[in-house]
């Protein structure tokens, strides 16, 4: 496949893969005209459409392999947060380690659960802090443990979802922890 084909596939323009890689909408033009991207070209590009940067070279991109099904059973695993805190990284790090599930998708998703857990962590730590200062309710932990739990299951149902519809995820970052 050609860049211009995979740019497409991911419903992307020209100009909206020119906004997302920092590269200019010209040099997107010319690489979908047969140049070869070299260099910190090829590295933008490889990161901004996910694809792995040996593939580049001539422009053949491999299909990636992605199971959509395991992916979406991976991103699901990580609802298990509601039972046994953190296992909502170690389990979908061993499911898409052991269904060979390595691609862009599957890392996006332990990076938001990463996030999540940091994040979810912090906000009950501040939350304990503003029950001791202020003399909020005793359970005020409690909820905000609720609250942070219902987030992240309504964030994976999400994508779950626009994994169906799109094969893409609705909430990621660009950047991995893995």
């Amino acid at each position: 496949m050609d860049i211009k084909t995979i740019r497409e596939l991911k419903h992307l323009t020209q100009e909206e893969l020119a906004e997302q890689s920092g590269l200019s909408v010209r040099t997107i033009q010319r690489i979908e005209a047969g140049q070869e991207p070299k260099g910190h070209t090829a590295k933008v590009l490889s990161k901004t459409l996910g694809l792995d940067l040996n593939s580049l070279s001539g422009q053949k991109f491999p299909e990636e392999s992605i199971n959509y099904t395991l992916v979406k059973r991976i991103n699901l695993s990580s609802a298990i947060v509601c039972f046994i805190p953190l296992f909502n990284i170690i389990l979908p790090l061993i499911l898409s380690r052991y269904y060979k599930q390595h691609n862009h998708l599957t890392k996006h998703i332990i990076t938001l659960q990463i996030l999540w857990s940091i994040v979810s962590t912090l906000g009950f730590f501040i939350a304990g802090f503003l029950k001791l200062s202020f003399f909020l309710h005793r359970q005020t932990g409690l909820w905000v443990a609720i609250v942070f739990i219902i987030l992240n299951l309504v964030m994976i149902l999400v994508n779950s979802a626009n994994i169906d519809k799109n094969k893409t995820l609705y909430f990621k970052f660009n950047f991995s922890f893995i």
